[in-house]
């Protein structure tokens, strides 16, 4: 079963975004473009680890939709497993994919590689539950996130303006987690 599990980078991909938001449904296109996957891989990965029984799937009108399976006797370890192995910035991404934030990056000091208990998160355009995802992600890895959250017009005009505020993060190291600025 290990051997059929881990046998790809798509499977691994979507393993860690529906396991690091067990309580959302997507639909194929959805995960595609938030991996930025070919949705035919997605279908057939999804399809693989339904037959698992690690997703489960839901048909709403004429829309197939998967989540997590929670009541599968491997989700908690593969939750653990996959947290451990991508840590904070693998859990992020797959949390900021998930609220469809355009772009995000870490900065200051963690993102200078200083061991530090608090993290800097810069995000543009992100759902309103991000707040809640990220207070999960501080539980879970005992660390604090500091995040900064703008949509993209803020984001722009303050760019445009020369905002001095946002000219120090982008003129810092960076550790980028979606997107492109």
């Amino acid at each position: 079963m290990l051997k059929s599990l881990f046998s790809s980078s798509i499977r691994a991909d979507v393993l860690s975004l529906l396991l690091n938001s067990p309580d959302e449904q997507f639909y194929i296109r959805e995960v595609a473009k938030l991996l930025r996957k070919n949705p035919s891989g997605i279908k057939r990965e999804l399809d693989n680890l339904e037959k698992m029984g690690i997703v489960a799937s839901e048909k709403i009108v004429n829309l197939r939709y998967f989540q997590a399976n929670k009541e599968s006797p491997l989700f908690s370890e593969l939750k653990n497993l996959i947290t451990k192995s991508l840590g904070l910035p693998g859990a992020l991404k797959a949390v900021l994919r998930a609220s469809g934030a355009r772009a995000a990056f870490l900065y200051g000091p963690y993102a200078e590689g200083e061991d530090v208990d608090t993290v800097d998160l810069f995000v543009i355009g992100a759902s309103s539950s991000l707040p809640r995802e990220l207070k999960n992600l501080e539980k879970r890895f005992e660390q604090k996130i500091n995040y900064t959250l703008m949509d993209e017009e803020e984001y722009k005009l303050k760019k445009k303006k020369g905002d001095a505020h946002l000219k120090r993060i982008l003129s810092g190291k960076r550790i980028t987690l979606i997107g492109r600025l």
